[in-house]
């Protein structure tokens, strides 16, 4: 269990955001009423509105928001028009960018989207122009105060985890995506509070940038976030230094 966990790498931008634009609940209700859409209200059975509700608690969304969320999907008047779209691009310093979306309106968000690449001196590429560069993961971050390095590497391991590994303060546990739900609920049944668990394009090799480099890159990441239909940003920039 050595290594650095990337935690603080998305937080160093994501907590940016979210203070810039308090968004967050909306997102997650999109998330929510899609996850409904495709199968059903009940989370015991739904398990992507199970983990998506997980991470609306995460978020610290009250639970009475979460709710209206689901019944009003249930009945049809959320959830109905919403479709995925990935783009894929470069920013400035040749740093990969995914960019994860729900949206009413592909053209709207397509124009969107491209306008802040070319505003910061990046391109959009061609679908699969930079997923190579990631791997599709489940990543489950705890805080070291919450549980022992012990309980974290049985529970992950014994639940289906892929791998586990940490720093100074995070357990980072890495699954297969379909493994995910599993690993989740046997921390949930462990009562072992998760500081976040979702899906993830996790980077082959992180680039480092110094940090001018990586301000301006954030700067990207921050735009792109706070379009509505932006649901995740990705790239394979270090952005540690932002912590600083």
């Amino acid at each position: 269990m050595s290594g650095h966990s990337k935690w603080h790498n998305i937080q160093a931008t994501k907590n940016k955001a979210d203070a810039a634009r308090g968004k967050i609940f909306t997102k997650i209700g999109r998330e929510i009423a899609v996850a409904v859409k495709l199968g059903g209200p009940d989370p015991n059975i739904n398990s992507k509105l199970y983990d998506v509700i997980q991470k609306a608690k995460q978020n610290n969304m009250p639970n009475e928001n979460i709710q209206r969320s689901i019944k009003k999907a249930a009945g049809g008047e959320d959830g109905g028009n919403y479709d995925s779209v990935t783009y894929e691009g470069y920013g400035s310093h040749g740093v990969a960018f995914i960019v994860e979306c729900l949206t009413d309106n592909r053209n709207r968000t397509a124009a969107d989207v491209r306008h802040l690449f070319d505003k910061y001196g990046g391109s959009l590429g061609t679908a699969g122009s930079v997923t190579y560069m990631f791997e599709y993961k489940g990543v489950i971050v705890i805080d070291k105060k919450k549980a022992s390095e012990d309980e974290v590497m049985m529970l992950a391991l014994d639940s289906g985890a892929d791998d586990v590994t940490s720093d100074d303060e995070c357990y980072e546990i890495v699954t297969r995506p379909d493994a995910l739900h599993a690993v989740v609920k046997a921390f949930e049944d462990a009562n072992i509070e998760l500081l976040s668990s979702e899906t993830s394009f996790v980077p082959q090799n992180e680039i480092d940038l110094n940090k001018e480099a990586a301000i301006s890159i954030s700067k990207l990441v921050v735009a792109l976030e706070d379009l509505d239909d932006v649901q995740n940003v990705y790239t394979n920039a270090n952005l540690e230094l932002l912590e600083d």
